[in-house]
């Protein structure tokens, strides 16, 4: 079984991608985040003709998750308990969606950007943390997985220059101690022992020519499901070229 997450950044205008990587790679579960529409503005027809279920949520142009799965797609839900919401008045935004497909339970997670350490969005973003770790907890028993984009960089080795960091989010102690939560658990970074490679490259300067990208998508497995993984690699060269999404997807491979 082959399962993959990728931050599309537009479902609609890289649907020719994501068909092309669903074939390319021969995967049996595709997580998107930052699919930036509602469920019936997807462009499916060409998945469905591939054999591919979806489940989606999402609104017309921020946020939005998918689970694209030729293996099964069942138990689906919107949001995970306890999940905190943003805006006045605070509502939960379309950052996850889980789903079963091939017996494993897999979470399509868009974490929050958390915009500046002094920001309110920080705040919301360590409690979306927070809240996701206790509602995990739940899920370690079986073979679950989380993947998705996780906007914060575990360690200096996952970001480019953590000195150009010094006053921005994604690697202050607070956001890893987060992450880090999750491991203490016993989620386990799948893709690590494999690729442990940048996933993003922002569009500013040829960052990705250059190769000065950051870790921040991650497959994150159960240990019983982290058993069963025996391969995972980034597909960097979908991030080349024209019109690429600003991310690159992460592959998992299990027995």
């Amino acid at each position: 079984m082959r399962i993959a997450t990728w931050n599309v950044n537009s479902l609609r205008s890289r649907i020719d991608r994501v068909e092309a990587l669903l074939d390319r790679h021969e995967i049996d579960v595709l997580a998107l985040q930052e699919t930036k529409a509602r469920e019936d503005q997807l462009p499916l027809m060409g998945l469905q003709g591939r054999g591919y279920d979806v489940a989606a949520a999402g609104t017309n142009q921020w946020n939005g998750v998918a689970i694209i799965s030729r293996v099964g797609l069942e138990d689906v839900e919107t949001g995970f308990p306890g999940q905190p919401g943003w805006g006045e008045p605070a509502e939960p935004e379309s950052r996850a969606i889980g789903a079963t497909c091939g017996g494993v339970r897999i979470w399509s997670l868009y974490v929050p950007n958390g915009r500046k350490p002094d920001d309110p969005h920080y705040v919301y973003k360590l409690d979306w943390y927070a809240k996701l770790r206790t509602a995990a907890h739940d899920w370690l028993g079986g073979d679950a997985a989380l993947v998705g984009d996780w906007n914060v960089c575990p360690t200096d080795d996952d970001v480019f220059d953590v000195t150009q960091f010094k006053n921005s989010t994604h690697v202050t102690p607070a956001e890893r101690a987060a992450f880090f939560a999750l491991a203490e658990d016993g989620w386990v970074d799948t893709a690590k022992p494999y690729d442990a490679g940048y996933t993003y490259w922002d569009y500013y300067r040829q960052r990705f020519e250059r190769n000065r990208g950051l870790r921040i998508d991650f497959v994150l497995g159960s240990p019983s499901l982290a058993a069963r993984v025996t391969g995972a690699f980034v597909d960097r060269e979908e991030r080349a070229g024209t019109g690429a999404s600003d991310h690159a997807p992460v592959i998992v491979d299990l027995d």
